[in-house]
């Protein structure tokens, strides 16, 4: 599992906890003066993901208001960028003479080395705990000038369209199942969240090609498979379609995965055959036909999903499917008959 650290201010005396809070804050962003009305019993959540060159926090807290003034700055200046996407309530925030207001799904973009505001109310006017996903990233590890990037701070961004779409997917996935990945995994999951912040950013800029070109490549790559994961049960799905899909020749988009040691087509029918494998082995789709799975996933034609999966495992279809039923059935009934792998599909 990714390494998470996990603080929580139930666990400390409600006297407590708004210190617990403010030091917590100031280890991981930067240090704030908050002001909040719960600070009396501040019943707040964090979960910081470490990704090799950034980290994800997953937040939870009550309504509050932070401002990092000139003279905090001047005593501490820690060099990172923070993209914070708002999961739950409202808010608001300003940096460098621009200010923004933000809701659900919306990233905000500031340095935390400069002074700025932050306020953030939770539903129903402050009375549920305002939630957000934050990317803390230092500055050495985003491919892009800090003067170029000055346009966007404390502006806000969309995290339902687009690069920005496919970032916030990515960290409220990570964010809420860390589980699913392993620890070596980490450093590859924050390369691919770096790629897509700063593909996200350069795009804001209008100035894409401040980013690094393998960058953007990777960035786009994310993209293209995401979309393909989406995508996968229409039979219509085909490399002119995803190329016509992200705006980009068709030689472009081979020209991609000839560089991720695959083409379009095969990782396509990978992925398809992956998704037929799984529907096959799940013991409460055995009522479903291998034809009604094989169309779920893009294979039409029954004859022409056969020979890809024969040539793909040895086997046919319907062998794998009962040899995996049998599998089952072993680990129940350790005397159960064992499947003939020569038999019929």
């Amino acid at each position: 599992m990714l390494l998470r650290t996990t603080i929580d201010t139930e666990q400390v005396p409600a006297a407590e906890r708004f210190g617990m809070w403010l030091d917590l804050v100031a280890r991981t962003a930067s240090p704030l003066r908050i002001r909040t009305e719960h600070a009396h019993d501040f019943a707040a959540r964090a979960e910081i993901i470490e990704l090799g060159p950034i980290q994800v926090v997953n937040y939870r807290y009550p309504s509050l208001e932070g401002v990092r003034t000139p003279r905090l700055g001047r005593e501490s200046a820690p060099e990172i960028y923070t993209l914070a996407l708002t999961v739950n309530g409202d808010g608001a925030a300003s940096q460098a003479g621009r200010s923004s207001v933000l809701g659900p799904e919306e990233f905000i973009f500031y340095d935390g080395s400069r002074p700025h505001g932050v306020r953030h109310l939770g539903d129903d006017d402050g009375r549920e705990p305002a939630r957000s996903v934050v990317a803390i990233i230092p500055h050495a590890a985003l491919p892009l000038p800090p003067d170029r990037l000055a346009p966007l701070l404390g502006g806000r961004m969309s995290g339902t369209e687009g690069i920005g779409a496919l970032l916030a997917q990515f960290l409220l996935q990570v964010a809420r199942h860390p589980e699913q990945y392993h620890a070596a995994d980490a450093a590859r999951l924050g390369t691919v969240g770096l790629d897509l912040a700063s593909t996200m950013l350069g795009r804001h800029l209008t100035v894409e090609d401040t980013v690094p070109t393998e960058v953007r490549r990777r960035a786009l790559v994310t993209q293209v498979r995401a979309y393909l994961q989406r995508h996968l049960g229409d039979a219509t799905l085909s490399p002119q379609v995803v190329a016509d899909a992200h705006h980009v020749s068709l030689r472009t988009l081979h020209r991609l995965f000839e560089a991720e040691e695959s083409t379009v087509a095969s990782y396509i029918r990978e992925l398809r055959l992956a998704r037929c494998r799984h529907d096959l082995a799940d013991p409460g789709l055995r009522g479903q036909s291998i034809q009604t799975i094989a169309a779920r996933w893009g294979f039409p034609d029954k004859a022409h999903f056969s020979r890809a999966f024969r040539k793909a495992h040895g086997v046919g279809p319907q062998t794998w499917r009962a040899a995996q039923a049998e599998g089952a059935a072993r680990k129940i009934n350790p005397t159960a008959s064992t499947v003939n792998p020569g038999g019929a599909d």
